[in-house]
């Protein structure tokens, strides 16, 4: 894990790019909602935005972008393929792109398995689209490992990214392990979702920081260096979903959260 203007990052596998750890969702944000927030949110100091084809945000999100005066080359992002579009990945991606105004995303994924499978050619094209320099890295969502391994079998090459649900309670330190034997970076979506926000646990914890125990929740994705893109339309929350990088939580207090874990 390294530290830039944006916080923590961690790096890809391939290339060397830095990828901040803590990121802005944008799922059901549409139309003036989805450009305000994202505003908000690069205005708070994220450099990390999320989206996809099936959001039907990007052209709301590069006006954003482009309105906020921050330099694209310091935002970090990612869009995804539907699984629906596999077989047309080129014009899918250029359509991302003139949506949202720009020549080139950080992160492509493939959003779901198609019809349940790896899909390896769709594969090979996300990787053609990252060589043509249409994307710096790509990677795939809502995939198993099984999945995963399917792909490494057929190019020889893992995912830069696997994005899925990930939370306290949905920490599984076997599947975390299985992603980081294969060079494939975490990124959890989701991250409050089926959590007890009022567990004493977390309560306990953001008392002790001066903290929510939302914030403690997005804190100890970092601390695990699970890429975590936490989601809001009300300034506020955005802005408190951000404030999680001027503390640490010590080797114990992520123990203690590790084990509010349903996985077990």
């Amino acid at each position: 894990m390294t530290n830039t203007n944006g916080g923590p990052t961690v790096t890809l596998a391939r290339g060397g790019i830095e990828m901040p750890l803590l990121g802005f969702g944008t799922w059901q944000a549409t139309g003036q909602r989805a450009y305000d927030a994202v505003r908000v949110a690069l205005e708070t100091g994220y450099r990390h935005i999320d989206t996809a084809t099936m959001y039907r945000n990007e052209r709301e999100l590069g006006r954003a972008l482009r309105d906020s005066g921050v330099p694209r080359a310091s935002v970090f992002l990612t869009t995804k393929l539907p699984p629906g579009n596999a077989g047309r990945e080129d014009e899918t991606l250029a359509a991302n792109l003139r949506a949202l105004d720009v020549d080139q995303v950080d992160l492509w994924l493939i959003h779901w398995p198609p019809n349940g499978q790896a899909r390896p050619e769709t594969w090979k094209a996300m990787l053609h689209a990252r060589d043509e320099g249409r994307t710096r890295a790509v990677g795939v969502s809502n995939y198993s490992i099984p999945l995963i391994d399917d792909l490494i079998r057929a190019t020889g090459e893992a995912p830069a990214v696997n994005q899925v649900p990930w939370s306290p309670a949905r920490h599984d330190p076997a599947v975390l392990q299985a992603h980081r034997e294969r060079g494939v970076v975490l990124e959890g979506y989701s991250p409050l979702r089926g959590t007890d926000l009022g567990d004493p646990v977390l309560v306990e914890i953001a008392a002790a920081r001066g903290k929510t125990p939302a914030q403690v929740v997005l804190r100890w994705h970092v601390e695990h260096e699970i890429v975590v893109i936490p989601k809001s339309v009300t300034p506020a929350r955005i802005r408190e979903n951000f404030d999680v990088l001027d503390f640490s939580l010590t080797p114990g207090e992520v123990a203690r959260i590790d084990g509010l874990s349903r996985t077990r």
